[in-house]
């Protein structure tokens, strides 16, 4: 073919495509990394004031039954509590960026394994939370849409409001009394590795996983609800009805696809809520996780696992928002 053809000045070189994507994305993560930064250190170094300036002395914790005053002070000065506040900060700053958390001050375990054993069994109880809050919502959202004034609208509706309305912690003790204890459905307490049982694991979560996804159903069904009410009343779906095509094709085809944004959104924004949201959900179902350990660490004002799972969930956060925005550009490419 002659070079001055339009077939060959027009061609792209192979690749160039997939390569711009990829720097664009690199650029988001560098964007999302650079702001994520000052973020992590504001959250740092609230959750050390808020442990230090707060009631409670944890060297009064440690000294013992009968503590005496030469006791306390040793312990001050073996942990560095004597120190000025600001003294006391860097100097965990200093640690955290060699990778060490400190040990517990109870256990003397150090906090990074302890948060290693721990989260897995938190992650798969927001996981599994996730998944029952992302397909119930969906089912009860498109349902309500595609449906609306009807009675599945009003029934949907309905249970999102009480989802809504009901606090969690009291639905979890309701159905450790009910489903666990009196018809002993369900484990009531504890937690099994997934690694080593994973159909013991997923047992085991399922009563936590339900009590945590009960406001992300609210959320997800509403939310999808307005979305795809937006997109069945908008023009070009009336176009599409007018040239004949099926209410469950304009439904499944084209509405689904443009609330997709949507979606990803408020499941991005429920996903980053139930990671917080363990603490009482662990708690009541006594599960050895992350939340319940950060509960009793603030209780015994055990300074360091506090602030390496406030630090550690503040990361979890961060990271989810970072594949949602990824996300974006696969779902819309108009995003990109």
């Amino acid at each position: 073919m002659a070079p001055g053809r339009a077939g060959t000045s027009r061609r792209v070189p192979s690749g160039g495509g997939g390569g711009m994507l990829t720097r664009r994305r690199s650029r988001v993560i560098r964007h999302r990394v650079a702001q994520a930064v000052p973020t992590l250190i504001l959250v740092s170094l609230v959750s050390f004031l808020i442990l230090h300036i707060g009631p409670g002395d944890p060297a009064l914790l440690l000294a013992g039954e009968f503590p005496t005053e030469e006791s306390i002070a040793e312990i001050r000065q073996l942990y560095g509590f004597d120190r000025p506040i600001w003294e006391q900060y860097l100097s965990w700053v200093g640690q955290l960026l060699r990778g060490d958390l400190g040990l517990s001050l109870q256990s003397r375990e150090p906090v990074m394994d302890l948060i290693l054993n721990r989260l897995p069994n938190t992650l798969l109880i927001v996981c599994y939370a996730m998944v029952i809050a992302f397909v119930v919502g969906s089912v009860l959202g498109i349902a309500a849409a595609a449906r609306r004034g009807s009675l599945v609208d009003r029934v949907a509706t309905g249970v999102a409001t009480i989802a809504d309305a009901l606090p969690y912690f009291w639905l979890a003790m309701l159905m450790v009394s009910v489903l666990a204890l009196d018809w002993q459905l369900f484990p009531a307490t504890g937690a099994v590795r997934f690694l080593e049982d994973p159909l013991g694991a997923i047992w085991t979560a399922t009563l936590p996983a339900i009590a945590l996804s009960i406001s992300g159903i609210a959320q997800i069904t509403r939310q999808l609800r307005a979305a795809m009410i937006e997109v069945l009343a908008s023009p070009f779906v009336r176009t599409l009805r007018a040239k004949g095509l099926s209410p469950a094709a304009i439904l499944w085809r084209h509405g689904l696809k443009n609330v997709g944004v949507t979606l990803l959104t408020v499941v991005g924004l429920v996903f980053s809520g139930k990671i917080g949201g363990t603490l009482l959900t662990e708690t009541v179902f006594a599960i050895p996780g992350t939340g319940s350990a950060l509960i009793q660490a603030a209780i015994n004002k055990d300074y360091f696992v506090v602030q390496g799972i406030i630090l550690m969930l503040a990361v979890l956060v961060f990271l989810v928002n970072l594949v949602v925005d990824l996300l974006y550009a696969v779902l819309d490419p108009r995003v990109e």
